[in-house]
């Protein structure tokens, strides 16, 4: 699978060791910064991340910072991205399941590294359950994306 990974300035640690760990499972992995935890802005690495799930360069992506909140909530800006911050791993799979997250938020200062290991692992074994009220739900959050898409 095709994943990209992006994290600021708090997130920097984190990032480079799930990144060895996709590289390790068979993964392709784009590494897209920062390279270092010299200060940065988040929303920059969630532009990055989404933009290459948009342009179909990855199919997943996952986005570290502090919290994992200021990640996701730029990420979700982007048309077509759902993004999902998960501190467990029954969140990382159901959200896949069910609302068919394609960008994994993670929070570098909120759980240790083995649990953001495992709960990358369950989120990138997780599929789109594509049961009917799923898809009905989802096509109701694509109607609100599109209701205030601003033109």
């Amino acid at each position: 699978m095709r994943i990209a990974v992006s994290a600021d300035h708090g997130g920097f640690h984190l990032k480079n060791k799930i990144v060895q760990l996709l590289k390790e499972l068979g993964h392709e992995v784009h590494d897209l910064g920062t390279y270092s935890d010299d200060p940065v802005d988040y929303p920059d690495y969630a532009r990055t991340v989404s933009q290459e799930i948009l342009d179909r360069k990855a199919e997943k992506g996952i986005l570290i910072c502090g919290s994992g909140v200021g990640a996701c909530v730029a990420a979700n800006k982007f048309p077509g991205i759902r993004a999902a911050i998960c501190h467990d791993t029954f969140s990382a799979h159901q959200g896949v399941e069910d609302d068919n997250v394609n960008i994994l938020c993670l929070g570098a200062r909120v759980i240790g590294t083995e649990l953001a290991k495992d709960i990358v692992k369950v989120w990138i074994s997780a599929a789109f359950s594509g049961a009917e009220r799923h898809r009905l739900r989802l096509a109701k959050v694509d109607e609100i994306e599109k209701t205030y898409l601003i033109k």
